[in-house]
This record gives C-alpha cells, structure tokens and sequence, in this order.
C-alpha cells in the first residue's frame, strides 16, 4: 500500500481537470444514471474513472466510516484525509488509530499553517466564539482547498436528507468552490441505512454518537442534540449556520 507521500508524489504531475461543455455533460448524464445505483456501484465508477487522482475528506462520521469500509475493499490505496482544525474531540482522533488498525488504511491529517494556540494569540482568543465562518474558513476550508491540488475529484459522505443545502446534492458534479468533480455515492441513502450498514459489518464508529451527538466535528462548536431536533442541530448552536462551508452549494459560502 502506499504512503501519502508515496500518493502525493504520484499526482503532482497531474493536470487540472477543466470544467469542459463535455465534462460537464458527462457529468449530468452519468450522475442521472447513477440515481438507482448502490453506494458501492457508485464507488466503483469513481474509482474507475479517476484513480489515481480521486481522493476523499472524512470527519469520521457514520457515514465517512461506511465509505472507509467499501475504499477498504474496492480501493485501499485511495488518499484519504481529515481535516484537523486542533480542535477535534479525542474520540475523533482515536477512531483514526481504530481505523487504521481494522482497515490497515492511515488517513492523513491536513493541518492549518498556525497551531490553535498561534491562531487564538492572532485573534485575541477563540475565533470560533464570535466569528465562527471565518474559523471555519480559515481552517477547514482554506485547508481543503490545499489538499485536494492535483486531484480530480472526491468523494463526500453527505446524504440529501441531511439539511435542505444538501438535498441538492447531485450523485455526480462539477464542484466550483474546489475546482473538480464531486461524487456522493450515499446522497439517497438515510440515516437508517448508514447505520444497518455499521451494524451489519460491525464498523467502527464515534463513540460520541452513543451520546446524543448526531453530528460530529470541533468540539467547541457541537453538542449533543435533544430529542426531536434535527441531526444537524448540535452543530454551531445559537449561530444561524449549520454547515462548516465544505458543502454549501453556493460558491461564496
């Protein structure tokens, strides 16, 4: 298997994937297609049609972990990475060390250039209270954009019932804000397929989800939810933002 130096080094070389009238309708018609395909056919097509230059960002969510499993068998060499803004929970990091284990797959971390203590000291403490896009802009989407040079496409664990942005979602798209294709093969999955697929497989999972945490990500900015609130409700409580920025559709968010 390689390393991510290894992965890195086999796609610097790489051209950049332009947004052509034929990409495009490629695109349009195979994501079409794809309506009634499993997430692992889905996965499949990626995989053919991108690797070496497919790439994946996963949070360790539920569904994050249910694709981890299927790379695990249909494409283990597939870079795969996290986001790590310095303030993620120890559970999140521990399943990082759980998946590795299992999966025999080490997902990287991307890091912002400053450390939390450098980034709180430039701003006269925790941004993430007052300005919480801007954290996460400067953070995690600054981060990603980094990440995915010289790739041509990722693959995202969002599913279309998740939040009113999200039911958008094409299966397969061009995504302006990152400049490549987009490809989410659980989009109409649900929340109960994700997790009888964990169950069924025994993947492993956050332990915070045993808790009431829905949604996982900093943990400054989430809490559990309370019973009948969305699944997203415990992300950026008592701002009007429930999305970091990673999967809004509209490319100046």
């Amino acid at each position: 298997m390689l390393s991510p130096e290894e992965r890195r080094n086999a796609v610097t070389s790489a051209e950049r994937l332009e947004p052509t009238p034929e990409l495009l309708d490629e695109l349009r018609r195979k994501s079409e297609e794809l309506e009634p395909a499993s997430p692992r056919e889905v996965l499949q097509w990626a995989v053919g049609r991108f690797a070496p230059r497919l790439t994946m960002a996963t949070a360790f969510g539920p569904e994050g972990m249910v694709i981890l499993h299927m790379f695990a068998e249909l494409a283990p060499d597939t870079p795969i990475f996290n986001l790590d803004t310095g303030y993620q929970f120890p559970e999140t990091l521990e399943l990082r060390e759980r998946v590795k284990q299992r999966y025999g797959i080490e997902v990287e971390f991307k890091r912002p250039e400053l450390s939390v203590e450098a980034y709180e000291h430039l701003h006269g403490g925790p941004l993430y209270k007052t300005k919480p896009d801007q954290c996460c802009g400067e953070r995690k989407i600054r981060v990603l954009h980094e990440a995915v040079r010289g790739m041509h496409a990722w693959i995202s664990g969002i599913r279309r019932d998740q939040s009113p942005d999200r039911a958008r979602a094409a299966i397969a798209g061009w995504d302006k804000k990152f400049g490549l294709v987009k490809v989410s093969p659980l989009a109409n999955w649900t929340k109960q397929d994700v997790w009888k697929m964990i169950v069924d497989h025994d993947i492993p999972y956050n332990p915070l989800h045993d808790q009431g945490y829905t949604s996982v990500g900093c943990w400054p900015c989430t809490r559990a939810v309370l019973f009948g609130e969305d699944e997203r409700a415990g992300r950026w409580s008592g701002f009007a933002k429930t999305e970091c920025g990673l999967h809004t559709l509209d490319e100046d968010k």
